[in-house]
C-alpha cells in the first residue's frame, strides 16, 4: 500500500511495508507505513523533521495515524533502553521496584537531565508493573533483535 504523499506530512525517506513487521501485530496491523519526511505543523520557512506511522482502516488513511519529531522517537527509544535495562534487574526488590526510590536514572541531555523513573502515583502501580514486566518479557525476542540492530547501525556509524 502505498503511503500518500498529498497531505500535510511530506514523506521523504519511507518503509511502505510495516505491516509486515509490527512486531506481535506483523501481518495483522493497520500501521501500514513509516515515513520520515516534513512535519505537517511546519510554519513558513520554519523546517522540522517528523516520523510518522500510517495507519489505514482497511478502506482509507486513518486519522490516527501518529507524526512525532524525529528527537522524540530518539527520547523513546533511550526511555525504552532504561527500561528493559531496570526490568532486567527488578527481580531484586518483592515490588519488582523500590518503594523509597521512584528514580531510575537521570540521562543528560540538553545541558539538563531526563529522569526515568517508576510513576508511584498509578494506584494499581503493583500489578501494573507485573503486567509491563510479562509484557516486555514475551516481547524480549522482538525487542532484542531490533535493539541489536540499532546497535550495529549506531557502531557502523561511529556511536
Amino acid at each position: 500500500m502505498k503511503i500518500p504523499v498529498n497531505l500535510k506530512h511530506k514523506p521523504v525517506i519511507i518503509s511502505e511495508n510495516y505491516e509486515n513487521i509490527d512486531g506481535r501485530k506483523a501481518y495483522n496491523t493497520d500501521a501500514k507505513g513509516l515515513s520520515l519526511g516534513l512535519a505537517q505543523w511546519n510554519d513558513r520557512g520554519k523546517l522540522d523533521i517528523s516520523a510518522k506511522v500510517w495507519r489505514h482502516t482497511g478502506e482509507k488513511w486513518s486519522r490516527q495515524s501518529e507524526e512525532l519529531p524525529i528527537h522524540r522517537i530518539l527520547d523513546l527509544a533511550i526511555l525504552i533502553c532504561k527500561a528493559k535495562s531496570y526490568f532486567g534487574e527488578a527481580y531484586k526488590f518483592p515490588k519488582f521496584y523500590d518503594p523509597d526510590k521512584d528514580l531510575i536514572d537521570r540521562i543528560g541531555l540538553q545541558g539538563d537531565a531526563m529522569n526515568v523513573s517508576i510513576c508511584k502515583d498509578n494506584p494499581m502501580i503493583d500489578e501494573d508493573i507485573k503486567l509491563f514486566m510479562q509484557s516486555l518479557s514475551e516481547d524480549d525476542e522482538i525487542l532484542s533483535e531490533r535493539l541489536r540492530v540499532l546497535s550495529n547501525i549506531l557502531k557502523e556509524m561511529g556511536y
